[in-house]
């Protein structure tokens, strides 16, 4: 949860200075490409306070109301910044980049900025900013990286494809994400603004606006989906739960699994759930000391288990087995 937090507060700091400094860059030159990456950075800054909630959220006391806590609540913030924040964003850049095609929209306008004595066309500054952008992003990128790398490392996952797909860690998946596409977007940007300013043709700089528009929108639809599967109660992917459902087959005692559940309520906070019949000849003493090392095992095999509960079902041993 700590290395959490600290990727989103770097985010956070980073796309507070670098959407003022965009917007700036903006007003000077008037280009498509440059409203968009403020749109995408002051957009990005409201996404890390939205996580933080989410982080502080989660980590309230379970009460009677909530017996498990408030974990979910991690899920749902960062659901609502996939849409309403990345949506809107990506739809703003998009129309205004649309725009600035239709109406030959020109890059550069305005008069020349002097600064520490030298004078300088305005596009510059969109040059500086930009370069800036992406090194201040590189650097929330390293993090949030860094951070999903030994999570994946951890889980023995093949890599951020399936990382994508399988993680609960939602607030560094998003973060992940951001910076990605912000990295991206000021790639595209500067890339736009040079080639507008370098050919004199403001096409480039409105493509590339409405391009960084298109890339938001989609990684919205992208994140809103994944945080979708664990709002509605994922289990544990199914190679992992078939580990934890084979060590509980084989415990012994054990004669037959009659039911068994895993389901995320919050980031790496699993709870598992089981009917297990055992050995008929086992009195209530000994089903109950069996019960509290199966927990203890599967406290000890996937530290994302916090709370686990076994049914007993005395049984005959030619019970079926593993059955779901």
């Amino acid at each position: 949860m700590a290395s959490s937090k600290s990727v989103v507060i770097a985010a956070l700091v980073a796309n507070g200075a670098i959407a003022v400094l965009k917007f700036v860059g903006f007003l000077l030159t008037g280009s498509a490409a440059m409203l968009s990456e403020t749109y995408h950075s002051i957009s990005d800054t409201g996404n890390q306070v939205f996580l933080l909630i989410g982080i502080r959220y989660g980590q309230r006391e379970a009460t009677r109301g909530h017996p498990f806590g408030y974990g979910k609540a991690q899920f749902f913030y960062s659901f609502l910044v996939s849409v309403l924040l990345f949506g809107i964003a990506g739809w703003e850049s998009a129309k205004h980049g649309y725009n600035a095609l239709v109406h030959h929209h020109t890059v550069g306008a305005g008069q020349s900025v002097t600064l520490l004595g030298q004078t300088f066309p305005p596009v510059y500054v969109n040059y500086a900013v930009l370069v800036g952008a992406i090194l201040f992003e590189g650097y929330a990128f390293k993090k949030a990286y860094t951070s999903m790398k030994l999570e994946i490392e951890r889980r023995e996952w093949s890599g951020f494809r399936e990382a994508f797909r399988k993680t609960s860690n939602v607030t560094t998946l998003t973060a992940l994400t951001e910076d990605t596409i912000a990295l991206a977007g000021a790639g595209i940007a500067l890339l736009g603004i040079f080639l507008s300013r370098w050919l004199g043709n403001p096409m480039y700089d409105a493509g590339a606006a409405l391009l960084i528009g298109f890339m938001l929108m989609g990684f919205a639809v992208a994140l809103a989906w994944e945080n979708k599967r664990l709002l509605l109660g994922e289990s544990l992917p199914e190679e992992e739960e078939d580990k934890l459902r084979a060590m509980l087959d084989e415990w012994d005692g054990v004669t037959g699994i009659i039911d068994f559940r895993t389901v995320y309520f919050g980031p790496d906070r699993l709870i598992v759930t089981a009917d297990v019949a055992f050995d008929p000849t086992l009195d209530t003493g000994e089903i109950d000391e069996r019960i509290t090392d199966i927990e203890d095992g599967m406290f000890d095999a996937n530290d994302h288990i916090k709370k686990v509960y076994i049914e007993p079902e005395v049984q005959a041993e030619t019970a079926s087995r593993s059955v779901v």
